[in-house]
């Protein structure tokens, strides 16, 4: 595992550039300095704390040593490799605050469905997916949502029975909380109609039998009966998955809730030098030997994989109902959704999370669940403490309690695109009433002073520019609604900008070596061919990533 000690080295780099950065700033007169790496003639926002600009930057051993004017920095400094940026604009490299990588990774093997507008359009993807792979013992398939789909209603598994009825099939909902298998999957979880799983649910029909409609920990029953790809499959889905994360400009991310076993496979690949990615992956806490391990162990960092906290789901998603809120859904009114695990467990684990040097990372979508969570911190926290714990979604916030953010250091981490994808059917699961406490990122952002922004994938796109687009416009690809989804809501360039790197980084507690692009720090960093701090919105999206580079090596 990664030593959980920064290795002095790199104590003495950031001396070293600061002194070196020194010396252009004051022009004194010296002999060049050979760099590894010199990047001139670009457009580079460093996001430092006043936002200055520069045309060029310097690396040494992975770190960037000075930035500034390309003719300074030509005068001062002889280049191993020279880049010349040709005018485009740089930032840190983005990092994804919230997403499922490993997951993302091997669900590349699955049938893609979010493209589907029906449940027969669903099927059809699903036979000819089947067709490609007609050896494989399950099939698979992620992204299908009903929301979009004629009528808005569950799909039951009646079809999947028909076409599938010796193989089973597990067909993950866009939210990953709700799943629909067919009872082939069924059986092999030993699941019947008078079945029940704590934090979870296995919805029935009319006549009483199971839909194969599974919520939560009911979907994870099944789940665990998935045979796991052999490891030559699973590292090269993950290694593909790292490529596509480059190719976007992703430089850090933050995995959510994984197993002890699933961190050191990844740990395998970054020793062999396979993967490059800074990953900071927060342990599963309700795996009881995972937690055992890091709560005596952790947390650990290494310059490449990280393990700085734990992930626990309290409740589940708001497009499933699985959301747990304090007063019914609007279009369910005998519903309130549930939590995933009971109250007096969650709280235990809070204590013992208090009680190690690991940081907390909790799911929560609903009023309910944040309300729970905000009281448990609380209560575990000194006011303005630097545990860093975070929130993860925040989704819907009574606002009274929104200050409760600020008031224990407690960092929003939220997926802007959630709010442009829900904002159809949001209002619907919420009514008008309660509508305006979600998604409420502005509001977050006052209390907290940061944010720390993410995308979810794969519920959302890769992409951190949809993002930020999301996160600026509140609006959809096509620029719907044109005022903006609850647009009071809002964030600056500026502020999103900040949350996809330097705002990410301290959340991961790596401000002190990537987010921003100033001496002593990492050299992460994107070209891209548009300024995502004036251009036009609609360029935003479509923006291109030219290049990727981690520690001075350019990946993309």
């Amino acid at each position: 595992m990664p030593s959980r000690i920064i290795a002095k080295s790199s104590k003495l780099v950031s001396a070293a550039s600061l002194l070196a950065a020194l010396f252009v700033a004051t022009g004194c007169e010296t002999h060049p300095t050979t760099v590894d790496l010199l990047l001139v003639n670009a457009h580079i926002q460093t996001v430092d704390s006043v936002f200055s600009t520069a045309e060029a930057l310097a690396v040494i051993n992975g770190r960037i040593v000075a930035v500034g004017r390309t003719a300074d920095l030509q005068k001062h400094y002889n280049a191993v490799q020279s880049v010349d940026a040709q005018e485009q604009f740089v930032y840190p490299g983005f990092q994804d605050a919230h997403c499922h990588f490993y997951y993302y990774g091997l669900g590349l093997r699955d049938a893609h469905l979010g493209a589907a507008r029906s449940w027969a359009a669903t099927v059809a993807l699903l036979r000819a997916h089947r067709r490609a792979n007609p050896a494989t013992p399950w099939l698979t398939g992620t992204g299908w949502d009903q929301t979009t789909w004629p009528g808005q209603r569950f799909p039951t598994r009646d079809t999947l029975d028909q076409l599938f009825p010796d193989v089973p099939v597990l067909l993950w909902r866009v939210d990953g909380h709700a799943a629909l298998v067919n009872g082939a999957a069924l059986r092999l979880a030993g699941l019947n109609a008078s079945s029940t799983i704590a934090g979870g649910r296995l919805v029935t029909g009319p006549d009483g039998q199971l839909t194969g409609l599974l919520l939560d920990n009911a979907a994870t029953a099944v789940a665990r009966e998935l045979p796991p790809p052999a490891p030559t499959e699973a590292h090269a889905l993950l290694c593909e998955a790292e490529r596509r994360c480059l190719t976007v400009g992703l430089t850090s991310l933050s995995d959510m809730g994984l197993t002890r076993p699933e961190i050191m496979q990844l740990d395998t690949l970054y020793r062999q030098q396979q993967l490059h990615l800074r990953l900071h992956t927060y342990a599963l806490l309700s795996d009881a030997p995972t937690r055992a391990y890091y709560l005596r162990h952790g947390p650990l960092r290494g310059e490449r994989l990280s393990v700085p906290g734990f992930k626990v789901f309290v409740d589940g998603a708001l497009g499933s109902r699985g959301a747990c809120l304090r007063r019914p859904y609007a279009d369910r009114p005998r519903e309130t959704g549930f939590l995933r695990l009971p109250p007096d467990t969650l709280r235990r684990y809070v204590a013992q999370v208090a009680a190690s040097r690991m940081q907390l990372a909790a799911h929560a979508i609903g009023d309910s669940t944040n309300h729970l969570l905000l009281s448990l911190y609380g209560a575990s926290l000194p006011p303005r403490n630097a545990r860093r714990w975070r929130i993860e979604h925040a989704q819907i916030v009574t606002p009274a309690e929104v200050p409760l953010f600020g008031r224990y250091g407690i960092i929003p981490s939220v997926q802007p695109a959630h709010a442009t994808s829900d904002m159809a059917w949001a209002g619907q699961r919420l009514g008008a009433a309660r509508l305006p406490a979600a998604y409420a990122y502005a509001a977050l952002q006052r209390s907290a002073q940061r944010l720390a922004l993410g995308s979810d994938f794969p519920v959302e796109d890769i992409n951190p520019l949809y993002g930020f687009y999301a996160a600026v416009t509140r609006q959809d690809a096509h620029g719907q609604p044109a005022s903006g989804f609850l647009p009071a809501n809002r964030l600056s360039r500026r502020d999103a900008l900040l949350g996809m790197t330097a705002g990410a980084a301290y959340a991961n507690f790596d401000e002190r070596h990537t987010g921003q692009l100033r001496p002593g720090m990492r050299a992460d960093f994107v070209l891209l061919d548009v300024d995502l701090l004036t251009a036009p919105m609609p360029a935003i999206r479509a923006a291109q990533v030219k290049q990727t580079w981690i520690n001075g090596q350019r990946l993309k």
